[in-house]
This record gives structure tokens, sequence and C-alpha cells, in this order.
């Protein structure tokens, strides 16, 4: 069984990082590249790595010689300041979550291959640990879509739904939000 080795991503780490995120949105979520929601996929650069505040990290499997530089990245995981924007989210949740003190997790996407080894739980780990050294945030949240499959359940076996827009007049987007604990 490969091994894997978790790190903040480089500027190296943008092109195969950037492939994991866009073969995920076409693959499981079905809805491919969409600019609106996917801006940071485009330009992880800008979205993650430049900020102070905001992270991408990599799981990439481990080389011969142990370091795990220039394997392939097989998992990402990102976290920016942004909290939920209104619209198209409840005009509550935003103020629940508000950007600047919010830590969103985003594009925890793992390569089908390389599922169930604990890769998306030791990420977000990591990125929680991320936003208690951070020490401006007072809450993680994020979003999932639940048709994607095992995603609602591996976000609601680290957190707790705030919201199930399943369950809200019409349906709203049909979005499950979560908070997860900060360690």
């Amino acid at each position: 069984m490969p091994e894997y080795r978790i790190r903040t991503a480089t500027p190296d780490d943008l092109d195969g990082a950037r492939a994991v995120m866009l073969d995920t949105v076409y693959r499981d979520f079905g809805t491919g590249y969409v600019p609106r929601w996917h801006s940071d996929i485009i330009d992880p650069r800008g979205a993650y790595l430049d900020p102070v505040r905001h992270t991408l990290l990599v799981a990439v499997e481990v080389d011969r010689s142990g370091e795990g530089r220039g394997g392939t990245v097989v998992a990402t995981a990102a976290l920016d300041s942004r909290g939920p924007a209104h619209p198209p989210n409840p005009r509550w949740l935003a103020d629940r979550y508000p950007s600047g003190s919010t830590a969103q997790l985003r594009r925890v996407y793992v390569r089908p291959e390389s599922r169930r080894r604990g890769l998306a739980r030791r990420l977000v780990g990591e990125l929680l640990d991320f936003a208690v050294a951070d020490g401006g945030y007072d809450a993680a949240y994020l979003h999932t879509d639940p048709a994607v499959p095992g995603a609602e359940a591996f976000w609601r076996s680290l957190g707790k739904v705030v919201c199930d827009e399943r369950a809200e007049p019409g349906g709203g987007q049909g979005i499950v939000h979560v908070e997860v604990p900060l360690p």
C-alpha cells in the first residue's frame, strides 16, 4: 500500500492540486468547472498560497527517498477566511459565519484510488490546526453536496449540521452546511 505525506502546497504542487480539484468537480459533482463557484481552482496560488490566513494542503505519494517531493498529488484540502455568501446561502448563515472570523474548509478532495485511507480526515485535522494557530478564527464551517457519495456521512462524523437545505421550504440549493469544532 502506498504511503502518503501531507504538507503545505508549494507552487510546484499547483498543477497536481488543480488536476485533483478539476477531476473531482467533473467526476463527482457532475457540474464541471463553473467560474462563479470554482475560480479558486484555476488560481489556487491567489486563493490559498498568497493570502497569509489561507492555506492549501496536499497529500502526495511518498517517493523512494521518503521525502514526499515530486510525488503525485492525490488529495487536496484548503482553508480560507471567507464565510458563506448571501445569496445564495441563507442570510442567517452568512451572519452566523462572517468573513474574517470564519475558517471555511474547501476543496477536501481525494482521488478515488486513494480513498478509504484516512487522508481526508488527516487533511481536515491539519486545516483545523492551521486555523487554531492563526488565532483569529472563531469557527470552522463548510458546505457539502449530499449527492456526492460518502461526503455527507464524512462531514457529519466530524461536525454538526447547522443547516440542511433539503429540509428548508423550496429545498434551497440542496446543500448541507456543517460546523466543525476547532480543537
